[in-house]
């Protein structure tokens, strides 16, 4: 399986800053609503949730800023999942346009499968471990990601 691409934009005009690149918070944006739809192909769409009471919340996120976008850039996100439990999905999304090998961005994500009635974590259903199982063993090909586990800080002097 190539890579599973979860979404696709143009960078919108009020996205970009007074140096015309893509402001920090909407690459978070745009790796938001890569879940959503990485969501849906794990059986959590507005149906399911509706019926279930169930979603995901992020529960951390990395963020490495890696090229410029500009205004108008094609872009989409590639997302691969690196692990999942009981409860919990590890995702790393990477940012991209045509014309450049590297990706953009990366996010590494921690997310949390969530009953709303609580709310309080909640196992996932049977369907969507199957589906998780699927897209691992469609995905086992991938390289590791670059930019995965990295932490913030300062050498120690």
């Amino acid at each position: 399986m190539p890579a599973l691409i979860t979404y696709r934009t143009p960078v919108q005009e009020d996205w970009v800053d007074y140096n015309g690149h893509l402001r920090d918070a909407y690459y978070l944006l745009i790796f938001s609503y890569a879940t959503d739809a990485l969501m849906e192909r794990i059986g959590l769409d507005a149906v399911s949730r509706g019926q279930s009471g169930n979603s995901l919340f992020t529960l951390e996120a990395h963020i490495n800023y890696l090229h410029e976008v500009k205004l108008g850039t094609e872009v989409w996100v590639q997302t691969q999942i690196l692990n999942f439990d009981s409860k919990r999905l590890q995702v790393y999304h990477s940012l991209h346009r045509a014309g450049l090998d590297e990706a953009l961005a990366a996010s590494e994500q921690m997310l949390l499968h969530v009953d709303l009635a609580g709310p309080k974590s909640a196992v996932f259903s049977n369907h969507s471990v199957a589906l998780l199982e699927e897209l691992v063993a469609q995905q086992l090909q991938l390289q590791a990601p670059s930019y995965v586990g990295r932490v913030i800080g300062l050498p120690k002097k």
